[in-house]
């Protein structure tokens, strides 16, 4: 009845008197029961009239700041009356405070009239307090418990199954509110971006909702989300935890948007940054293991599509997120395996890693005892099967990857849930499916060394990750010993019969065989027969029914064998230790002087000889390293020597066999089109034919390891072949014009040395006459490592470390070249993770960090005897060169460790701890648990006491760069950033010997990153730039034309053009990061300002200057660029300084403006003098620069118009003028009557006409500006 009689008030013709009206309603209003208020209140916009809506906003305020139930009737009437603006910015604020206490039911009504009421004005700060004040998971989070309290409970009240609907149901029309809001109100949605992007603090789980919200619902948004949400990756401030917790919480509001979501992850997979790409495959991974069926199956199709598209590191990701989805949801991805299923189309593009990636994935999904899974099963025997063999050879090769990981998934152990019987038959099954696949395998890939290579590589992989039953090993080692037994060894007693070209000696035996039962590798009389199958009836070898038998597969044979007796015998070796000391079938190896009388035939088969004893030699490395016996780690210290020496005899037989191809290390398809960097292509297409199986090269085939594709600092590493012996070499014996080569463009064609071999680094590093006494097989627990070996070893583990730990993105291989040749010979090293290379090579910092001191010393005591020159025998110098090479590589290797970027990641400090305390604990002992920052001053402290015993340039940057790495994780940089700054002036400073190359662009690019670095850290940039330039170079222009700045050795006539480089673009990016300040700051910061901008002008004086004696086209081409940017950065910066500063500071002001005027006058020069000579690649920075010239002139009159003192501005023509200061005379300059630059024109800016060639004197003169001293006695 109350409401009945009520209603009959609404939309009444006449009232005669509505104040009191309103006054009768409010009063009743306050009186009535709950439920009455509330329809009374939501009645009285259809009552009152619209004189009455202000009096009745303020009772309804009052109203709302009394009665909490009403707050949603209330604020429903007060968007539907005409109020003020302000008055409703108060009850916002009101409303505001209440967000933390009011119920989940009445928010969204809330928070839809906090948007409404927001303005153009206060949009972000509104945004930026609402989102700060709602807290959703203050409502989420109970009611989420709460129905999963009722969901255990068989019997439950009615209210609480209204509520267990309820809280979703309002959650989900809040988020309808929102994005109806922001898809609508385009004020609204930009300042939520904003708010977003401002936040510095902790962000919450609604940000990252309302960033997926606002990418799915607004076109124009996307760009701009995508920047912010990459710019909160890098800066770490959204973590997967945030991520994680915003699923967890929101997952029914984003579920609707899931596509969006997929959207924005696939945006951030197309990033160069290897963070922004882990995000995007975690929105990846929680859109999958969060949303429903379908979303699942959109995440599952978008990762497919990234595996396809062709680029590295998405197709590697996305794989990665492929494996995690199975982990995660193996029953989910069941029925997702045919969109994964579709990838098998586009195997041509992968690399090996990748195909064992995949065929992993469908392996797990097919046979993964599911009746769903059977037709997946035969559909990956149909591929395997269809791979193997066919006849395109690359296709076998993918087969037998794809084979060999499916055996591996299968023959897997796995918890099946049923009877001892019925598992033990399923394990026989198994079994019997896995060995026949095997001998599968096997027949198809045995007529083909490359292919049979693969095989046993693949399979060794298999062994060595633990994926085989013992069943399946009983089964496989008999068979794989007795093979390779037939195959490659004999006894020694047994003389090999054979028309060879060489005589056939056993060498390199380590023990002396006086009985009968000794073996031997028979690798000579292999090699020959295959060479002469080539030649002579190709055909044999094909043959059914005969074996093949080709020493390319005695390495990988053998790594097959061992792995296989080391898992038979928990790493125990006994059973094949013979063949870590037996000889070999070869001939003498060194060349001596019969080297320039073979045929290039004989040369040829040489090289294949050193290259396959070389791979069995590491192999064997490989295999016995772990071994503790002292007896065989003399025994594998003797084969590294052997290794070594062998290097140094293949360089020789390499420099006179230009064209020659090696025989093949590694058989993955990445090294299918690879041939040395010294081959032409015409030799290369030469030996195309009549090569046995896997010895056929595309003569097209991008060159692998080259200069070309190494970066170029590498390169220079790499100069030095693996025995460091190579630089030295080119300069002992360049005289007399021999040809040196460098391995490591072969590095394709050796064997990979496992991450496990470094463990002889913890042998101690001895002298070279040590050595000599030392290298016997007493059983001594200490095993010596001479200089040679140990710089064969650090130069491995240094590419192992560059390839592994640095980002893909940042090694990109130039347009065109083959995307896998950076990978090749590090198939083995990527079956593990970047965490455990890490791990494993913390282990090794105690010792390298004893060889960084031996090494120390030995410079020190070089610098003790002889200041450091090398002017001794050759002996001394290659001993110098190589422990110079060592101490490089060893920097090299804690710069990569320390520079890593997993460290970032929080479950991966420990390993930075761990490395910081061996680095720590080298001063001093650690006693208690130390603060990052402790540790990180410890270590840096004990790396720069390295800095005085430096041998080269090269080694002071690494030093340098591996200091500036440790800064970065410290805390306290202050103290770490000047000595940094003191050791690269040091370095600057210091007179290089032993052949630095000044003319190298090698050696340039390093100065240049020297310099650079020096003028970052130094306290006093500017400072720095006029020591430089007024000191240093005066010093090179007064001395002889091949000599140095005695102050800064490093600055000389070929390195001028660095310096002057790196000095003016240091000069630009100081200043234009200088505040320009306000009127209103003190009068001392416009002192210290206007002080630090004459500086500034004084030292862009000096450069400029410069360029009358340094006139070559790259200095000139600075000083257009820098000259631009500089008067650009004084535009913005120093002008509107000058604005303020010119009453109190006119002598100071006026005369910086005149100096800068004789600077702007020479770039003037500098314009004509471009013209004049036509240079196009000068002339394109002459209109900018012109404009720039004329906006100065402009902003100079401005100032002084601002400070009335307009009259002390007057403009002249400027002549055209070369370098030299001489006119050059134009078509009008005949009639032009103007002295030089300041002939006086009209103090108004009369623009007299300048030459027809465009050089308006106002532009490039603009410097006239102010400028005769007698303007001071005329202004203010």
């Amino acid at each position: 009845m109350p409401r009945l009689i009520f209603s009959q008030l609404k939309w009444l013709d006449r009232i005669v008197d509505g104040k009191d009206l309103t006054t009768k309603i409010m009063q009743l209003i306050s009186i009535a029961p709950v439920y009455l208020q509330h329809d009374f209140v939501t009645s009285l916009p259809e009552i009152l009239g619209d004189a009455q809506h202000a009096d009745v906003g303020k009772e309804l305020s009052d109203l709302l700041m009394e009665n909490t139930p009403l707050t949603v009737p209330i604020l429903d009437v007060l968007s539907s009356l005409r109020l003020d603006p302000t008055f409703l910015s108060k009850v916002r604020q009101l409303v505001m405070g209440k967000l933390s206490s009011v119920a989940l039911v009445d928010l969204p009504v809330i928070i839809k009239f906090i948007l409404h009421s927001i303005t153009a004005t206060n949009a972000l700060e509104v945004i930026s307090e609402l989102r700060e004040r709602l807290d959703l998971q203050h409502f989420i989070l109970p009611s989420m418990f709460q129905a999963s309290q009722i969901k255990l409970k068989i019997t439950g009240a009615s209210s609480s199954e209204y509520q267990e609907d309820d809280s979703p149901n309002c959650v989900m029309l809040l988020f309808d509110i929102l994005k109806l809001t922001v898809r609508y109100e385009k004020i609204i949605s930009e300042a939520w971006i904003k708010a977003i992007e401002n936040i510095e603090s902790k962000h919450k789980s609604f940000d990252l909702a309302m960033i997926f919200i606002i990418y799915s619902t607004n076109t124009q948004a996307k760009k701009n989300i995508e920047r912010v949400v990459k710019n909160k990756i890098r800066s770490g401030s959204i973590q997967e935890d945030l991520l994680e917790s915003t699923f967890c919480i929101h997952y029914v509001v984003l579920k609707d948007i899931c596509p969006s979501i997929l959207l924005l992850a696939q945006s951030l997979f197309h990033s160069q940054d290897q963070n922004i790409i882990l995000f995007g495959s975690l929105l990846y991974k929680y859109s999958f293991k969060f949303f429903d069926t379908y979303c699942q199956q959109e995440a599952v199709g978008a990762l497919v599509t990234h595996v396809c598209s062709g680029n590295e590191t998405e197709v590697d990701t996305a794989l990665d997120v492929l494996l995690e989805l199975i982990r995660l949801n193996p029953s989910a991805m069941r029925l997702n395996a045919v969109f994964v299923k579709g990838i098998l189309d586009y195997l041509d593009n992968m690399s090996p890693q990748q195909i064992r990636k995949l065929f992993y994935i469908l392996s797990v999904l097919a046979f993964s005892k599911h009746e769903a899974s059977s037709h997946i099963q035969d559909d990956m025997h149909l591929v395997v099967r269809k791979q193997l063999s066919s006849t395109i050879f690359k296709y076998k090769l993918i087969g037998i990857i794809g084979a060999i990981t499916m055996a591996g998934v299968m023959a897997t152990d796995r918890i099946i849930s049923a009877l001892t019987q019925r598992r033990d038959d399923l394990n026989n099954e198994q079994c019997t499916q896995v060995t026949s696949l095997l001998q599968l395998v096997h027949s198809c890939s045995e007529q083909s060394p490359r292919a049979s290579g693969l095989y046993y590589d693949e399979f060794a992989n298999l062994i060595q990750e633990g994926k085989l039953t013992p069943e399946t090993l009983e089964w496989i080692g008999p068979t794989v010993f007795n093979d390779f037994q037939d195959a490659f060894v004999v006894d020694f007693c047994v003389i090999p019969e054979g028309d060879f070209p060489f005589p056939v000696k056993a060498l390199y035996g380590l023990e002396e065989y006086d009985t009968r039962d000794g073996i031997v590798i028979n690798l000579l009389p292999l090699l020959f027969s295959q060479e002469f199958e080539k030649e002579g009836s190709q055909m044999t070898s094909q043959e059914p029914g005969k074996k093949l038998v080709s020493p390319l597969c005695l390495a990988p044979h053998f790594r097959l064998l061992r792995l296989c007796v080391a898992r038979q015998h928990n790493g125990n070796l006994e059973e094949i230790d013979g063949l870590l000391d037996c000889p070999i079938f070869l001939t003498d190896l060194e060349p001596g002087e019969k080297l320039e009388s073979m045929s290039l035939k004989e040369r040829s088969f040489m090289c294949s000889l050193i290259f396959l004893t070389l791979n069995w030699f590491r192999e064997v490395v490989n295999a016995f390293c772990r071994q503790t016996s002292p007896e065989m780690k003399g025994k594998v210290l003797s084969r590294l020597k052997n290794i070594v020496e062998l290097q140094e005899i293949l360089e020789k037989y390499l420099a006179v066999t230009p064209d020659y191809v090696p025989p093949l290390a590694n058989f993955d398809l990445e090294t299918l089109d690879v041939i040395p960097h010294s081959n032409s292509a015409a030799s290369a297409k030469n030996r195309k034919t009549g090569k046995i199986g896997g010895r056929k090269r595309k003569a097209d085939g991008s060159k692998a390891p080259s200069p070309d594709t190494l970066s170029k600092e590498d390169n220079s590493e790499c100069d030095a072949v693996p025995t460091g012996r190579s630089q030295l070499e080119k300069e002992l014996t360049g005289k007399e014009g021999k040809t040196s080569v460098s391995l490591q463009n072969y590095s394709a064609f050796f064997r990979e040395v496992d991450i496990e071999v470094f463990s002889i680094l913890h042998c101690g590093l001895v002298t070279k006459f040590i050595l000599d006494t030392e290298m016997n097989t007493e059983a001594t627990e200490v095993v010596q490592l001479g200089p040679p070996e140990l710089l064969f070893l650090l130069e491995d583990l240094s590419h192992k470390l560059d390839n592994m730990l640095t980002p893909s993105f940042t090694k990109r291989n130039p347009f065109l070249k083959n995307k896998g040749n950076r990978n090749i010979g590090f198939s083995h090293l990527h079956l593990k993770s970047a965490p455990e290379v890490v791990h494993c090579v913390v282990q090794l910092l105690t010792p390298m960090c004893n060889h960084l001191e031996n090494i120390h010393n030995y410079f020190q005591s070089l610098v003790a005897e002889d200041h450091g020159e090398v002017d001794g025998p050759e002996v001394k110098a290659q001993e110098h060169h190589i422990m110079a090479s060592c101490y490089q590589r060893l920097l090299q290797i804690f710069h990569g460790i320390f520079a890593w970027n997993g460290f970032f990641n929080l479950g991966y400090h420990n390993f930075l701890y761990s490395a910081l305390e061996v680095l720590a604990s080298r001063l001093k002992q650690i006693e208690h648990e130390q603060s990052l920052e402790e540790l990180v001053s410890q270590s840096f402290n004990y790396l720069q006491n390295f800095h005085p015993s430096i041998p080269s340039f090269q080694c002071g940057l690494y030093l340098i760069r591996l200091l500036m790495v440790l800064l970065e994780k410290s805390t306290a940089p202050a103290p770490k950033k000047e000595k940094i700054a003191s050791l690269a002036r040091q370095c600057l400073c210091r007179a290089w010997s032993h052949g630095e190359k000044e003319k190298s662009s090698i050696f340039n690019e390093q100065l240049h990153d020297m310099l650079c670095i020096y003028l970052e850290h130094t306290d006093n940039v500017l400072k720095a730039i006029e020591e430089i330039a007024g000191i240093g170079v005066p010093e090179l222009i007064n001395s002889p034309k091949d000599a140095s700045s005695s102050t800064f050795p490093t600055l000389t006539r070929h390195t001028f053009v660095i310096f002057f480089r790196v000095m003016m673009a240091e000069l630009e990016k100081t200043v234009k990061g200088l505040q320009a300040g306000t009127a209103a700051d003190s009068q001392q910061i416009h002192e210290e300002k206007l002080l630090y901008w004459n500086m500034a002008v004084r030292d862009f004086s000096i450069l400029i200057n410069l360029m009358k004696v340094f006139d070559s086209h790259p200095v000139l081409h600075v000083c257009l660029k820098y000259g631009r940017l500089f008067v650009e950065a004084f535009l913005k910066q120093c002008m509107p300084l000058l604005d303020f500063s010119f009453r109190k500071h006119r002598e100071d002001v006026l005369s910086l403006l005149e100096t800068f005027q004789l600077d702007t006058r020479l770039l003037h020069h500098l314009c004509g003098h471009s013209k004049i000579h036509q240079d196009m690649r000068l002339t394109k920075h002459v209109p900018l620069l012109k404009k720039t010239l004329e906006l100065l002139v402009c902003r100079v009159k401005a100032m002084l118009v601002l400070n009335n003192c307009r009259e002390a501005f007057w403009l002249g023509n400027l002549k055209n003028r070369d370098l030299q200061g001489e006119e050059i005379i134009s078509q009008n300059s005949q009639e032009s009557t103007a002295d030089e630059s300041e002939g006086g024109t009209s103090s108004q800016l009369t623009k007299s006409k300048a030459t027809e060639d465009g050089e308006d004197d106002e532009a490039s003169d603009g410097e006239k500006e102010q400028y005769s001293d007698e303007s001071d006695d005329n202004s203010d």
